[in-house]
């Protein structure tokens, strides 16, 4: 793209500050523009210029900068912001204004710290409060453009901490806005401390949205540099803790059919994504290792199941469905993501295996490993966790044989996972029927 004459832009600039004066003088002697849909058109058309102009041209782009246009911009999207009417004029050039932000921001670092220095955190707050969907996302793709780590620090500050939350909040309300999406995904989430500070003020409701955001961003399969494994291990470390915190929530659901508890939904999201971190060989490790945080996932596991053997609720194991019909309750799998959890956690774990051990973990699997339609695949995934505890762990081999031989254990249940006992030389030993794939 070629670059313009800086005289066009000094034209342009004159044109908007004039409009910013025309503006101002209207309100400060508080009467009506005598033509205010001019002024709009004018200002519109001037940004739609500067916005294309900006396009992949960096000389311009300076130009723009140098002469005071980004300051001036900024000013007049402010004025524009006082106006009490929501014609589509205005409108227009609002979102005119924002793109040409987005454009002259576009990988050009200088005109970032410009726009930042201009706009942050005022101009932001007000754009994304607006009432208008386009306004929103073109203020979400300036203020990505303009961030990066230094900047996302300066979230931290707890009048700043605001903008932050606001992104989450168009995230939440507008599922199609891409730039809000981005916003987290590849800028709040690599501070630690930001999601620490943002989940402490965010509604449960908010929070379940902020931790499907982070489930999208452990589950790329995208290789990760030691900095961000760094990262995700602190998320994991944050997250963890919030699921022993808050783990005995997800009982509350135990009472009214239907009845949908919002804490709980934060406690059933969180280990969805415990799930997810434990799937990672880099976070797995780092999990296995937290104090506390397997005999959590063992006790809750024993509440949700003596819950459901008290009454009848969600966790109750149950056959009755036709095939036709679906649960649709929140805690549908939640006993299948804990075993899940116990599972990955005991993988290749000798310390891991054996606290199960202790804690009578392998018999409350072994309960829970039939068909239940309130958990799809449980069965797969206690045969998966058996196996995990199983492997290379005489003890534990010996225990589920000598069950099996009590009839503790279900045989048919021990089949369907591949194992059968056998007794050699007067010991009972626990071994795989088939090969392994």
């Amino acid at each position: 793209r070629e670059m313009a004459k800086e005289s066009i832009f000094r034209d342009l600039l004159e044109i908007l500050m004039s409009a910013s004066s025309e503006i101002e003088q209207a309100y400060k002697d508080s009467c009506e523009l005598v033509d205010l849909d001019t002024c709009l058109l004018l200002i519109a058309e001037c940004f739609r210029c500067l916005r294309n102009a900006c396009v992949d041209c960096a000389k311009n782009q300076h130009v723009m900068r140098n002469l005071g246009l980004i300051s001036t911009s900024v000013h007049l999207i402010k004025l524009l912001h006082g106006i009490q009417i929501k014609e589509e004029l205005l409108l227009t050039a609002l979102r005119c204004s924002l793109q040409f932000l987005g454009n002259v921001a576009a990988g050009n670092g200088d005109s970032q710290n410009s726009i930042w220095k201009c706009a942050f955190p005022d101009l932001f707050l007000t754009c994304l409060m607006y009432s208008d969907e386009k306004i929103v996302a073109y203020c979400c793709m300036v203020l990505f453009t303009c961030l990066n780590s230094e900047k996302v620090r300066e979230l931290l500050d707890p009048e700043n901490l605001t903008v932050a939350l606001h992104v989450l909040k168009v995230y939440k309300e507008q599922l199609e806005s891409e730039w809000s999406f981005l916003i987290v995904t590849d800028h709040l989430l690599k501070c630690p401390e930001l999601v620490k500070a943002l989940y402490a003020k965010l509604s449960n409701q908010e929070r379940v949205t902020l931790l499907e955001l982070i489930m999208a961003k452990v589950s790329e399969e995208n290789p990760v540099t030691s900095e961000e494994m760094n990262v995700f291990m602190r998320h994991a470390d944050f997250l963890a803790g919030c699921f022993q915190e808050k783990r005995e929530a997800v009982l509350k659901l135990t009472s009214a059919a239907g009845a949908e508890d919002e804490e709980a939904l934060v406690t059933i999201r969180l280990l969805d994504v415990l799930c997810e971190m434990t799937s990672n060989n880099g976070q797995l490790e780092h999990l296995q290792a937290l104090p506390g945080f397997l005999e959590t996932a063992i006790d809750t596991l024993r509440l949700t199941h003596l819950a459901g053997k008290q009454a009848v609720n969600i966790f109750t194991a149950t056959h009755a469905m036709t095939g036709q019909e679906e649960i649709s309750h929140p805690a549908v799998g939640f006993k299948s993501h804990l075993i899940r959890l116990i599972g990955n956690l005991c993988y290749k774990n000798k310390e891991n295996q054996d606290k199960v051990y202790e804690l009578d973990g392998i018999p409350l699997i072994l309960d829970n490993c039939s068909i239940d339609d309130n958990n799809p695949f449980v069965n797969q995934w206690a045969v998966y966790a058996i196996r995990n505890l199983t492997e290379q762990n005489e003890r534990n081999q010996e225990l589920i044989a000598r069950m099996e031989e009590k009839g503790l254990a279900d045989n048919c249940a021990l089949e369907s996972m591949g194992l059968e006992t056998e007794k050699r030389d007067d010991k009972l030993i626990l071994r795989s029927v088939r090969k392994k794939p």
